[in-house]
């Protein structure tokens, strides 16, 4: 069964001269970042957050920015750092590969906020970060300007879980927070990302006026946030484009839009692009 799914998969590759790549979190599992999926694979990442109490859900709140500053940049602080110091898996250079052989007619679309496509090489006008980015920082207080995260660095006590200290707004002297949306967030800042968007639907317009026969790539997106995997299907739906799902416990998907592989993203990859490069 999986060989004729991957026999499929090269057939799609083969036909597409345009490439929409989308991810979820399962994406960046392979490059050793942690599975927040479940409050299990959260606390195995974050054992001193277990010993608070708190989940996923609960730290990821904009709401300790303003009450526990020092707490919220210990868990960001330290995913900034974590994601810095990551390399991208061997998936990525295998997309960008095919990109290239597409003249680079390729778009990515992810909910994932650690800047692992641009740091395989994707071009970051051809990225849509719909939940923004850790590599960016806003201000929490009123002016919520976006600047780039580039110069912020905080020193962590991991045994009490506190930040040492926390990156504050030049302009107004109100804590800084990641250009990150959070859950129960009202306050983010959808500038960055909006613009992203805005240049993506530019790109959808032009490969319909082009004629474009479109592919999309789908790894790690699953259904408990479900913003990528919907976006796959409603395009693949518009433009007719056939999906590749990749993704080890959602796979489903119709077979009137594609093709579901059972597995982690780099497997999956490997699985379809040394079959192509094998023959």
């Amino acid at each position: 069964m999986i060989e004729e799914k991957i026999e499929q998969a090269k057939q799609f590759i083969e036909e597409a001269d345009a490439v929409l790549i989308t991810a979820g979190a399962g994406m960046g599992v392979d490059s050793g970042l942690p599975d927040f999926r479940g409050k299990n694979g959260f606390w195995k990442a974050y054992p001193v957050i277990e010993q608070l109490g708190l989940d996923f859900e609960d730290i990821a709140n904009p709401g300790w920015f303003a009450n526990e500053p020092n707490l919220a940049w210990a868990f960001y602080g330290h995913r900034l750092h974590l994601y810095r110091a990551t390399n991208p898996h061997a998936g990525f250079r295998m997309l960008l590969a095919l990109a290239k052989e597409i003249d680079n007619y390729y778009f990515v679309y992810t909910s994932n906020v650690d800047g692992q496509f641009q740091k395989a090489g994707f071009d970051q006008d051809k990225i849509v970060e719909v939940h923004g980015s850790i590599h960016h920082v806003q201000c929490s207080g009123a002016c919520k300007g976006i600047l780039k995260a580039n110069n912020i660095s905080v020193e962590i006590d991991m045994d009490i879980f506190q930040a040492l200290t926390t990156p504050l707004c030049k302009k107004c002297g109100d804590v800084l927070r990641p250009n990150i949306l959070m859950f129960c967030d009202c306050s983010w800042n959808n500038l960055r990302s909006n613009k992203q968007e805005v240049k993506y639907e530019k790109w959808l317009k032009a490969l319909i006026k082009q004629g474009k026969k479109l592919l999309i790539i789908e790894m790690g997106a699953g259904k408990d946030i479900s913003t990528v995997r919907m976006q796959s299907e409603a395009i693949s739906q518009k433009l007719k484009a056939k999906v590749i799902r990749i993704n080890p416990r959602d796979s489903t998907i119709s077979d009137k839009l594609g093709i579901g592989l059972d597995c982690g993203a780099l497997v999956g990859l490997e699985k379809i692009f040394n079959n192509i490069n094998s023959e």
